[in-house]
């Protein structure tokens, strides 16, 4: 089952890629979906990754869940080394500095429950499945 949804995941990012945003938009269940691009930390090499997210006034909020695995997912370290990065939301393509928050920041709990609700409470569940703090990540449009 987990390899049916990662393909269906990545059949899907590989559509919002292709169609330049005019297809993808929103993901199976409507939730909506930006395309995250940052530079690998090791390779140098521009990465894509498709995430559901959420809004807090201007920003972009995404979970780095990873589904719930004890290991966060590689876009996160790839933006902590290297903040400034770019979002595609549909056919707009926006430069952004992205800011990993965990649950000592006075805003995670607001931000982790508006991203929550976004995605059908499927990151509470992502929580319990490991003991790892699940990073919010405030992806704020630069200029």
């Amino acid at each position: 089952m987990a390899s049916l949804l990662s393909n269906v995941l990545r059949g899907h990012q590989w559509v919002y890629e292709k169609s330049d945003g005019l297809v993808g938009h929103r993901l199976l269940l409507g939730n909506p979906t930006l395309l995250l691009r940052t530079v690998g930390r090791k390779t140098g090499q521009v990465r894509t990754s498709a995430l559901t997210y959420g809004r807090d006034g201007e920003s972009f909020l995404v979970t780095a869940s990873n589904g719930g695995s004890p290991r966060p997912p590689g876009w996160l370290a790839n933006v902590k080394a290297r903040p400034e990065c770019e979002i595609q939301v549909g056919r707009r393509r926006i430069p952004v500095t992205a800011r990993a928050t965990y649950p000592d920041d006075a805003d995670y709990a607001r931000r982790f429950a508006m991203v929550d609700k976004v995605n059908q409470g499927r990151y509470t569940q992502y929580q319990k499945m490991t003991d790892r703090p699940i990073a919010v990540v405030v992806l704020t449009p630069r200029g």
